[in-house]
């Protein structure tokens, strides 16, 4: 597989920080965005066009996550809320309350029938998207501090925690396991596609590929910036790969088994009052990325 090095393309539509980018589900020919100007933008990636805008939150979108058909897509933000959102009418279908701060994370379970959120408010609150209950159906309140990122693989709830832990639930079993990874902040997880290991982003400047089962560190991978700021990073062509933001504008590339950098990208004005990179999401299929900086564009990465 070939890294997206090559900058193809970048949309300016976020006035303020890009907060959160994802591809859509399946074939990935879209591109949701939002910001600190309370906008979530929808677009294509190849075209740059702006194909739809959705506007609801009264503070900053931080998360966003596509359900698996594409259909409905939930954001979390600066207000406490969480919607899940019509992706054709550009309407709110839910709005769920429950969060005493503001909501940092949120995720689909595969289905598309659970979300999870996590918050500055220390807990993890999981919602019934198929019925009408506007409340939580579970609270997670094990995190010392402000949870920073959830993902739901599977069974399984991952959380990342300024407290410096990561935590994995196991709904099936009731258990939560607890790694320590830093005395920094951990501000992002991706588990792997076989569930065995997960990738950790932590303000000590370090990405981590760690295994699931025994907390044990596989790979690290360090070069970039990340002492501040919520920089998430991702796998990239089907795991071969791992990119990062940056707090100094760059975005970062390693090979997953070496750990060693393969490409030091250029492409939101760095060096130009530090303009952070600080989200990033890979095409399923390969050959495109698209990260977002705190300058309020999304730039496209193509072979």
């Amino acid at each position: 597989m070939v890294l997206p090095t090559r900058k193809t393309g970048a949309l300016k539509a976020h006035i303020g920080a890009v907060h959160c980018v994802s591809y859509s589900a399946g074939t990935s020919t879209y591109v949701l965005s939002g910001g600190a100007d309370r906008k979530i933008h929808l677009w294509n990636p190849t075209s740059t066009a702006l194909i739809q805008t959705y506007s609801a939150h009264g503070y900053a979108v931080l998360s966003l996550s596509i359900s698996h058909d594409n259909l409905t897509f939930a954001s979390a933000g600066g207000d406490k809320l969480l919607f899940l959102w019509d992706v054709t009418a550009a309407t709110t279908i839910r709005r769920f309350e429950g969060h005493n701060a503001r909501i940092n994370a949120v995720s689909f379970n595969a289905e598309s029938t659970v979300l999870a959120s996590g918050s500055y408010d220390a807990t993890v609150k999981l919602w019934d998207c198929k019925s009408s209950n506007r409340k939580p159906i579970q609270t997670l309140d094990e995190a010392k501090d402000s949870v920073m990122d959830v993902e739901i693989r599977g069974t399984d709830i991952i959380t990342a925690c300024v407290d410096g832990r990561i935590r994995n639930y196991d709904m099936r079993m009731g258990r939560c396991v607890v790694d320590y990874v830093s005395t920094k902040g951990v501000t992002s997880v991706q588990g792997t596609e076989d569930g065995a290991a997960v990738l950790v982003s932590a303000l000590d400047g370090k990405v981590r590929l760690m295994d699931k089962r025994d907390g044990r560190m596989l790979q690290s991978f360090t070069g970039h910036v990340n002492k501040e700021l919520r920089v998430r990073s991702c796998f990239a062509e089907r795991e071969e790969f791992v990119v990062s933001g940056s707090e100094d504008g760059t975005v970062w590339c390693w090979d997953l088994v070496s750990g060693e950098m393969k490409a030091k990208l250029v492409g939101h004005g760095e060096g130009k009052g530090g303009k952070a990179v600080s989200c990033v999401d890979t095409r399923r299929s390969g050959g495109q990325m698209v990260t977002g900086g705190a300058d309020g564009t999304v730039v496209v990465w193509g072979v």
